[in-house]
């Protein structure tokens, strides 16, 4: 017998929805903090702000998405939260000062929370449970090409201030993403047993929680490098940061299916042992080697290292639960997520006032360290006891 079928109908549909969706949503990133600037005069302070209303949206709405999702459904919350996302891009226009943009971007961000969780939640209720890994794999890469796409559509659109044709562009996109979701054919839904009632509980899923620790690790350093690779490239003499970002997409874009399919295989211990390696060896590379070729080179192994480890940990975080708390496993790990870009975010900020981007780097390597010691003591041992069902 062969293996199951993963790209059907449903799947092929749901992640190029998922595409058109991130592509709009990265389309903001590069070219929010100049309309602000240009049209507002805001500062830097005010343009951080508005940044982080998102990020903060989204991590406060994905425990109650995970709730949600496994009591009612996931279909209803899915289309509602697309629509609502779609049509959020005609307030942009309209916007007359920052606290207007704080709330939208808020409204924007709890969408956002909402779609991510909501979408995986039913990209796994597809993926053949035998191609769990590679599944998860190949529908992440909606989002490494949105990340690499997306905000090079955004800059030639918006060109010369042309913000207003960015926003109709970002509505016509994610619309169109909206559409191929009446084509998906979404799996038959039962909330088993649960109970109805909003509790700690019904929102974190416990089993998740291990594996979700270590991915808050590893994602303190992707919140460094987001942040603060610009800069450090300025500081080394690198004045386009642009390659690296392209560098890492294309290394997460190529080995996450690598890392799904050996997860499936092989289980998770030496493919993530083998992502983490890679990762804790990039962060020196980028900090002590002080020209293209090492700022580079330690984009390319980042990618790899993050495109390897991403789907391993959901995969784990899915194959822990029942189809009625794959919502709640989901918002737990992605919680976890953003939870652990936004502390790298403030800490290496905070760090490099003190020993520079550079040792902010170094500790990173040594976060990720810490990550890898505690999955081979504990998340991984954890998973195979709960799989063997001890």
């Amino acid at each position: 017998m062969g293996k199951p079928k993963l790209y059907s109908r449903s799947f092929i549909l749901l992640y190029f929805a998922n595409l058109l969706m991130a592509i709009a949503f990265y389309f903001m990133l590069p070219v929010l903090p100049v309309y602000l600037t240009k049209v507002f005069g805001a500062t830097k302070g005010e343009v951080g702000l508005v940044l982080a209303f998102y990020t903060i949206a989204a991590l406060l709405i994905r425990p109650f998405t995970g709730w949600a999702v496994d009591i009612y459904g996931r279909k209803g919350i899915y289309l509602s939260a697309f629509l609502l996302f779609v049509f959020l891009f005609a307030g942009y226009p309209l916007v007359t000062g920052i606290l207007f943009m704080v709330a939208l971007r808020f409204a924007h961000g709890l969408t956002w929370g909402v779609l991510t969780t909501s979408s995986t939640t039913i990209a796994v209720d597809i993926i053949p449970p035998s191609r769990r890994g590679e599944g998860i794999g190949v529908f992440g890469l909606s989002m490494t090409l949105a990340m690499a796409i997306g905000p090079f559509i955004a800059i030639t659109i918006a060109g010369n201030d042309r913000f207003s044709t960015l926003f109709i562009s970002a509505i016509g996109i994610s619309l169109l993403g909206f559409l191929f979701t009446f084509l998906v054919k979404f799996p038959a839904f039962t909330s088993g047993s649960q109970k109805r009632e909003l509790s700690i509980k019904g929102m974190v899923e416990a089993s998740a929680i291990p594996i979700s620790l270590n991915m808050l690790l590893i994602m303190f350093s992707y919140g460094s490098v987001l942040s603060f690779i610009a800069l450090y490239g300025q500081e080394i003499g690198i004045t386009n940061s642009g390659p690296f970002f392209l560098l890492i997409a294309i290394g997460i874009g190529i080995s996450r299916v690598f890392g799904g399919k050996a997860f499936d295989k092989q289980g998770p211990r030496r493919v993530s042992i083998l992502g983490l390696a890679i990762l804790i060896l990039s962060f020196p590379i980028l900090a002590l080697v002080h020209n293209p070729v090492g700022y580079h080179a330690s984009a390319i192994l980042m990618g790899f290292g993050f495109g390897i480890i991403m789907p391993v940990f959901q995969s784990m975080a899915n194959n822990l639960v029942k189809p009625e708390r794959r919502g709640a496993a989901n918002s737990t790990l992605f919680t976890c997520f953003d939870l652990g870009i936004g502390i790298g975010m403030i800490t290496t900020g905070f760090l490099s006032d003190y020993i520079g981007l550079s040792g902010a780097f170094i500790v990173c390597a040594g976060v990720n360290v810490l990550a890898l010691i505690l999955f081979v003591s504990f998340s991984e041992r954890h998973y195979r006891e709960r799989m063997r069902g001890e």
